[in-house]
């Protein structure tokens, strides 16, 4: 059984997270398993960002196996015993997060299923937004890329002319999917010529 866990951390751009999961139809055609892992910011910056509250939103949405708080950790997915085979999404990215997956550091559940997924050779993407980056950052970035994360930086692309925020939002959804390797049609490819 195919399993894909979307992290959410308090890192500006809930945005992204909340259009993620809200493809579970999608997602559903490639994992038979979608799990979600909420960190206690995630839940601030939904509300400040979007006036939305995170952990009921994630009630509301069909498809999801189970939704998580980072605390949870007598949760499956705290054992890499029931990881084999998951991919892991964590988007938006927060720069503490990604330092202390970049050190092994698993003291909640977002971070232990992130590095049960990099050991058994799942594939992780990691949507860092924040800018600029210090040089911290970057080295902690670049030791999750060399241990096998995909880094996807919430960077839109403007080559497909968005019109509306939706649609820089899309873009960048649709780049997670992509390396998933997920079918989609939620921006227009470049084109040449």
């Amino acid at each position: 059984m195919n399993t894909l866990i979307i992290g959410i951390t308090g890192a500006s751009g809930i945005v992204y997270s909340v259009k993620l999961v809200s493809l579970t139809e999608l997602l559903g055609k490639k994992y038979d398993n979608i799990y979600v892992v909420y960190t206690r910011s995630a839940e601030k910056v939904s509300k400040e960002e979007m006036g939305l509250q995170l952990s009921e939103f994630l009630k509301t949405v069909n498809g999801l196996r189970g939704v998580y708080h980072e605390d949870e950790l007598e949760s499956p997915l705290a054992s890499s015993s029931r990881l084999v085979g998951a991919d892991m999404v964590v988007v938006p990215a927060s720069m503490n997060t990604v330092a202390k997956l970049a050190a092994g550091i698993q003291d909640n559940l977002l971070l232990r299923a992130a590095i049960s997924v990099l050991r058994l050779k799942g594939k992780l993407v990691i949507v860092p937004r924040e800018t600029p980056l210090s040089p911290m950052d970057l080295r902690n970035l670049y030791r999750l890329s060399v241990a096998g994360a995909v880094i996807l930086p919430a960077s839109p692309g403007f080559y497909h002319r968005p019109r509306n925020m939706e649609d820089i939002v899309f873009f960048v959804v649709g780049k997670i999917l992509d390396s998933l390797g997920i079918e989609h049609n939620l921006y227009l490819r470049w084109k040449t010529g």
